[in-house]
């Protein structure tokens, strides 16, 4: 896709920073970037090869993070045995209870340790390439750590986001989603699939819409819901029902919803309408979805640092402290970046507790 004309608005918090791309009224684009924490999605490490699995056509491999990531391998490629040191990229993220996809590559110099060798790109950069504009961030601590081929791009502002970004961000988070025309559609991710129901019940107020204005509300809406599984990253088999058409008509719809795909970034594929009328679109597993980011220990230990800065804002002579459940606590412990911004934005260091009786992921704040 051609870079388009768009501004990076990114909302810093310790050890985070959300980045939106709003234009014209609507959430474009949306990311995470955690320095300390890195997805390292396009890093390449020097690894060493755990066990062979020629079932599965590869071989898993060792790359000094905390799980084996599993790298295919092909007949013609050099053989393999268990402990051989092996060069290799990380194509996608571990998510779903799997680990990293690898690949293998071959180095300009050579390598002795296992581990990272190079950190590949991160969400800001991977952005920054798809939109043009400027990149305004709203702390200097971040605005710091914007790579330097960016930072003539760069702009520090006191309020990155407006309400209304605010808002379009929450609702990356619901299940039930507002579409164009008052179609409505429900958003069920599951470890197969991703289940898409679409409704026109808001918009018709009452039953038998003809199908011509059936198929009109279905193909209207077909953009913004793409826009949707975009933002909140959804990927792998996602099928779509499409309201109130008969299967016939739904074979119609295939062109509109190639065109609404020409949109995403990762190219996404529409397979077809299935015998039963359901679009079928396979979408690449890059980076894990948003729902499963957000809802991830280390995920919700950025949402409890931001608890924390609002908590310092509220109440500026008292100093909160943090107790939390043991994941919590030790998702904080793997990013100490984050746990150091917390002086930059509060003006003392982050007093944490690990708290026995709370659940693993959950926390509040204390005054000291």
């Amino acid at each position: 896709m051609a870079a388009v004309k768009g501004t990076l608005r990114l909302a810093c918090s310790p050890g985070e920073a959300r980045i939106a791309v709003f234009e014209n009224g609507t959430l474009q684009d949306f990311g995470i970037w955690t320095p300390g924490h890195s997805d390292h999605l396009g890093s390449v490490f020097l690894g060493r090869v755990t066990a062979l699995a020629p079932a599965l056509g590869g071989a898993f491999v060792h790359i000094g993070l905390g799980e084996a990531g599993f790298m295919p391998v092909r007949d013609n490629d050099p053989a393999l045995h268990e402990g051989d040191a092996v060069p290799v990229q990380l194509i996608r993220c571990g998510m779903g209870g799997k680990g990293p996809r690898l690949k293998r590559v071959e180095l300009s110099s050579p390598a002795t340790e296992i581990g990272l060798i190079q950190l590949g790109p991160s969400p800001l950069e991977d952005m920054a390439q798809r939109w043009t504009g400027d990149i305004l961030v709203d702390h200097p601590t971040f605005a710091a750590r914007v790579p330097s081929p960016l930072r003539d791009r760069v702009k520090l502002v006191q309020q990155a986001w407006t309400d209304d970004i605010h808002d379009a961000v929450d609702d990356l988070l619901a299940s039930d989603i507002a579409l164009p025309g008052g179609m409505r559609a429900s958003i069920t991710p599951t470890p197969a699939l991703v289940a898409i129901d679409m409704d026109t019940a808001a918009a018709s107020g009452m039953a038998g819409l003809k199908q011509t204005t059936q198929f009109a509300l279905n193909r209207d809406a077909f953009p913004a819901l793409v826009r949707q599984i975009c933002l909140r990253n959804l990927s792998g088999a996602i099928l779509i029902d499409p309201a109130g058409l008969s299967t016939r008509k739904r074979q119609a719809l295939r062109d509109p919803i190639e065109e609404a795909l020409k949109a995403d970034p990762l190219k996404a594929r529409c397979l077809g309408i299935t015998a039963l009328g359901l679009v079928e679109i396979v979408r690449s597993r890059i980076r894990p979805p948003l729902h499963e980011q957000m809802s991830s220990p280390h995920g919700r230990a950025m949402t409890a640092l931001r608890d924390v800065v609002a908590s310092c804002a509220d109440q500026p002579s008292s100093r909160p402290i943090l107790e939390g459940g043991a994941g919590l606590a030790e998702a904080l412990s793997s990013d100490t970046l984050a746990v150091e911004d917390v002086a930059a934005w509060c003006g003392y260091p982050l007093t944490l507790r690990c708290t026995p009786n709370l659940l693993s992921l959950s926390w509040s704040i204390v005054r000291g």
